[in-house]
């Protein structure tokens, strides 16, 4: 066996001594292709896409792509410090770089087969099965190379991951089946032509190298910006630093002010914050048809139906998923990052209640400014009836995920809770409680994180009185809990618990 193949075999063992990150690799897509394909389908009939077929045929590709992108991220985020160490004991670049190319595409190939299988279970693959597996193959390795030059050039958990995310809103919100296949615009998405030639929909504008033929340059140039990046960058490693006893008081401020110094230090991140919703929000109200769609919204102790302006209520629901979204990633690794910080704080006499109350407030602040980040972009195409219930309502939601990202991190670790904090908030906000999708949120929906803060924000957002107590003490019960749920995790642990990397 050679170098390349042994090291790869040794990385997917180690890869497999974390059972959970194999079975999320399984379940995010299956979850993604089982029940979000038919919502998603919908959605892109009421936004101008071609919907149908083709949108559940593109959800194996985009749960593939998504999941392969995450994964290479942490493969080679995770090992920066080994493999600096192995180029330095004389092992090559090249090899060490194929090797972990080769581990996070099988990784991509392992969550590929999920989501096909679950396709072929959910509908079929279709007339032309060999399509539908090429083209998931190909998101898989386009996206796995989108994830190896995020995890070679960028070091932050928070902005990776988010940035992955970026990449992937873009491609799939405004690809060719969500919404329209003809814009000039959206074709240097990285999936463009692969979505087309996947789902047999001639684009048109492919010339004579055809749609395939774009597919197979843009995938191959994809692996070959990747291998030419983590080259590149195979020789460097970055350390991080961490670091303070006294009263309670003395140590919450202490703890407090070091993670507000760490966070603000992290520019990228707040660029990322204004960046992520401001092309979130804004683009979706640019590609909505201009059109009117009916709500149900509770009104003076009976349900209503109104009648709304489908740009407007776009560019107001589109807010709550990308603050439950962000708010997540910052509480997962806000949690995640300070994990060795906190177990020399608490060898040092830091108090546990000082410790924890430290590390909430500073993920609480991260979920307000991702909040903060949202609206100020959504009030420039949406005039909420009434503002004041509508931020109480996204602050509901931005606490209530962060605390969700909290307690993710140490069940599931850095790669898995990733999935599962994307997976949750785009379940519940995005399909479950979206009133694009149907006037009011189905049974299963009443059961998840964001029921309560998302009718409340509903209510809000088109009736000009307050009807939904109900809701909004659900939503407090909610927070209540999750807060109850992280301190317990805390008090069993002794200190803020470390997750899985």
């Amino acid at each position: 066996m050679t170098a390349t193949g042994l090291l790869a075999r040794r990385f997917l063992t180690d890869a497999a001594r974390t059972p959970v990150n194999l079975l999320v690799l399984v379940l995010v897509p299956v979850v993604f292709v089982v029940v979000a394909s038919r919502p998603l389908a919908d959605a892109a009939e009421l936004l101008g896409g071609v919907g149908g077929p083709p949108v559940e045929t593109a959800t194996a590709g985009w749960a593939a792509g998504f999941i392969a992108a995450v994964a290479m991220y942490f493969q080679l985020r995770g090992s920066r410090t080994t493999d600096r160490r192995l180029v330095l004991a004389g092992l090559a670049p090249a090899r060490l770089v194929a090797a972990r190319l080769t581990t996070g595409l099988a990784l991509a190939l392992f969550a590929s087969a999920a989501a096909l299988v679950a396709l072929a279970a959910r509908t079929g693959l279709g007339d032309a099965p060999g399509r539908v597996v090429a083209g998931t193959v190909m998101y898989a390795v386009i996206y796995l190379a989108i994830g190896a030059v995020a995890g070679a050039l960028v070091s932050n958990p928070v902005n990776g991951t988010v940035l992955v995310l970026f990449v992937w809103i873009l491609d799939v919100f405004l690809g060719p089946v969500l919404g329209a296949a003809d814009r000039p615009l959206t074709r240097i998405l990285p999936t463009h032509f692969v979505t087309l030639w996947m789902v047999d929909l001639p684009s048109g504008h492919g010339g004579r190298v055809g749609d395939l033929g774009w597919a197979l340059v843009g995938t191959a140039a994809a692996a070959a910006v990747a291998w030419t990046v983590v080259i590149a960058t195979s020789r460097t490693a970055h350390a991080r630093r961490r670091a303070p006893s006294g009263s309670l008081v003395s140590q919450l401020s202490a703890g407090l002010l070091a993670g507000l110094r760490e966070t603000g230090r992290n520019r990228v991140l707040w660029a990322l914050l204004v960046a992520v919703p401001a092309v979130f929000v804004l683009l979706s109200v640019a590609t909505t048809p201009s059109e009117f769609t009916t709500l149900t919204v509770p009104e003076n102790g009976a349900d209503r139906t109104v009648r709304v302006w489908l740009p407007d209520i776009h560019g107001g629901t589109m807010a709550p998923i990308a603050i439950g979204s962000l708010a997540a990633l910052v509480g997962l690794f806000t949690i995640l990052d300070a994990h060795a910080a906190d177990r020399r704080l608490a060898l040092a006499g830091f108090r546990p209640t000082a410790l924890l109350a430290a590390r909430l407030a500073v993920v609480a602040l991260g979920a307000l400014a991702a909040t903060a980040a949202s609206l100020a972009v959504t009030a420039t195409v949406f005039d909420a009836r009434d503002w004041a219930r509508y931020l109480g309502a996204s602050v509901l939601i931005a606490l209530t995920y962060a605390l969700v990202g909290v307690l993710l991190g140490p069940v599931f670790g850095r790669l898995g809770g990733v999935l599962v904090a994307f997976l949750i908030p785009f379940l519940d906000l995005g399909i479950g409680q979206s009133p694009m999708l149907r006037p009011t949120p189905p049974g299963w929906a009443h059961a998840l994180p964001g029921y309560g803060a998302g009718r409340v924000l509903t209510d809000a957002a088109v009736t000009p009185g307050f009807d939904a107590t109900g809701p909004l003490l659900l939503a407090l019960a909610w927070l209540a809990g999750l807060t109850l749920a992280a301190t317990a995790l805390f008090r069993r642990t002794g200190r803020i618990p470390g997750g899985r990397s």
